[in-house]
C-alpha cells in the first residue's frame, strides 16, 4: 500500500501558499486541490474539512517556523542590547523580501478573530507563546533577569512592525521598533540593576 503521507505533504504545502497569498476565506478548495495536483475528492479524503485543513497548515508550519527561529537564535550572541538589534535587523531583512505578506500566522487567525474556539487559533495561540519563550530562554541566557517579562515587551514591539510595515510597505517600522526594543532593555536593566543596590 503506497504511503499517504507525500499527498498529504502536497496539500500543505499547496494550501500554505494559497492561505498565505489569498486569505483563509478567499483560497478555495477547488484551488487549493488545483494547487496540489489532485481532485477534490483525494483533498477531502485526506482532510475532512477546510477548517481541519487550516488547522493541520499551521501545526505543520509552526514546527518549521519554531525550528527557523531556534536556529536565527543559535546564531544571535553578545549582550541583551546586540541580541535584540540583531533580531530586528533580521525582522528588516525578512520584510524586504519580495512578495514578502508577513506573518500567515496573524493574518490567518485576523480572519477567525469571531471564532475563538477555532482550532487554528489555539495552534497560532501556542505558536506564538512558544516563540515568546524561546526569545525569554535566550535573554536569560545573556544574563536579563526576569526575562519573559522583557521578551513580551519587545515581542509586542516586533509583532506591531509587522502589521504596520504590512499597512505602510515600510521598512523603517522595523528600525524603529528596534530603536524602542534597545531602550526597553537598557530600562529593565537598570531597574534590575537599582533593585540589586537597595538595602533591604
Amino acid at each position: 500500500m503506497r504511503s499517504a503521507e507525500p499527498t498529504r505533504k502536497r496539500i500543505l504545502e499547496g494550501a500554505y501558499k494559497l492561505f498565505r497569498r489569498q486569505g483563509y476565506s478567499r483560497a478555495t478548495t477547488d484551488a487549493i486541490a488545483a494547487a496540489a495536483k489532485l481532485t477534490k475528492r483525494t483533498l477531502y479524503h485526506h482532510f475532512r474539512s477546510k477548517d481541519q485543513l487550516l488547522a493541520s497548515v499551521l501545526d505543520a508550519q509552526h514546527q518549521l517556523a519554531l525550528q527557523a527561529f531556534r536556529t536565527f537564535a543559535d546564531q544571535l550572541s553578545g549582550s541583551p542590547e546586540d541580541i535584540v538589534r540583531g533580531m530586528f535587523r533580521e525582522l528588516a531583512a525578512w520584510a524586504d523580501r519580495p512578495r514578502w505578506a508577513g506573518s500567515g500566522f496573524t493574518r490567518l487567525v485576523i480572519e477567525l478573530a469571531d471564532l475563538p474556539g477555532h482550532p487554528a487559533r489555539l495552534i497560532a495561540r501556542r505558536h506564538k507563546a512558544q516563540l515568546e519563550r524561546c526569545l525569554a530562554e535566550l535573554l536569560q541566557r545573556s544574563g536579563v533577569r526576569r526575562a519573559g517579562e522583557l521578551a513580551r515587551a519587545i515581542w509586542l514591539l516586533s509583532e506591531g512592525a509587522i502589521s504596520l510595515i504590512l499597512v505602510h510597505g515600510d521598512r523603517g517600522y522595523a528600525a524603529a521598533a528596534g530603536d524602542a526594543a534597545t531602550t526597553l532593555v537598557r530600562c529593565h536593566l537598570d531597574k534590575y540593576r537599582r533593585a540589586r543596590r537597595c538595602p533591604h
